[in-house]
């Protein structure tokens, strides 16, 4: 039996789709867009969409615990954040920081094992101390990882990652010729995650926005027609369910026999 608890049944009374177990994403990357315009919609500030994001992304890994995904990846704020207004990355920057520490106990009840991709210069100290501690004390859990992207740029990314690998080959640890794929993916802010299966964005809009480049090469690319507050499991297992039926050839290709024709 679990040490942990699974998420409660949504208020709905909905339940997860019978799918086989080699049908569900290993790895969904979440693109939470469209806070500010649900709340510009109903007269409220741009911060009461991030609150209500909040309670959608916790939805959504519940559906994806229910679901048995292991990996969700969230874009909580990217590299080019920064360029918002300095009271809106203020906000981001505390909102962010407490997320991490009033979801703690939901962590650890559910058995999410926190971790955290991008990078330090700039990042507000009080946050990355609140994302290590979420890493550090759900280290041990094992029901589904959650990758938080803070500071986090997929150009970012991989750049960081050859420039980790040429000091490497400067000091003699690496020679230039062992470098391939497999070894620049342990270059990565977080080499131990699988490639992306399932990339989901909400708000209508229809591009990666710098996030999981690499992981993202042979990712089934959904874009959805709903902004982010709105998003919950039922809306997860529906993208499962249309992902279930696609047919990921990774490059390659079969011909399609044309049906014998009769004299």
């Amino acid at each position: 039996m679990s040490r942990f608890a699974p998420p409660p049944p949504h208020p709905s009374g909905a339940t997860v789709p019978a799918l086989d177990r080699d049908a569900i994403p290993r790895h969904l990357a979440l693109v939470m867009d469209g806070n500010g315009r649900w709340a510009n919609d109903r007269g409220l500030p741009r911060t009461e969409g991030h609150r209500e994001g909040e309670r959608a992304l916790m939805e959504v890994v519940a559906g994806a615990i229910d679901l048995g995904i292991p990996y969700v990846s969230a874009y909580a704020f990217s590299t080019e954040n920064w360029k918002r207004s300095p009271a809106e990355v203020a906000f981001l920057m505390n909102f962010t920081g407490d997320v991490m520490s009033r979801q703690l106990p939901t962590f650890k009840e559910w058995g999410i094992k926190v971790r955290w991709a991008g990078r330090r210069p700039r990042l507000w100290k009080s946050v990355i101390n609140r994302l290590e501690t979420a890493e550090r004390e759900t280290q041990d859990n094992d029901v589904i990882t959650l990758t938080m992207c803070v500071n986090y740029g997929g150009r970012a990314e991989i750049a960081d990652a050859a420039v980790a690998m040429a000091r490497d080959v400067q000091e003699g640890r690496l020679m230039p010729g062992s470098i391939t794929e497999d070894m620049v993916q342990r270059y990565l802010d977080e080499p131990q995650l699988p490639d992306v299966d399932l990339f989901l964005r909400s708000s209508g809009e229809q591009r990666l926005s710098n996030f999981m480049l690499w992981q993202s090469a042979y990712a089934e690319m959904m874009f959805l027609d709903i902004l982010w507050p709105d998003m919950d499991r039922r809306v997860l297992w529906r993208a499962v369910e249309d992902y279930a039926h696609r047919n990921r050839r990774y490059g390659g290709a079969m011909d399609q026999m044309a049906p014998a024709t009769r004299e």
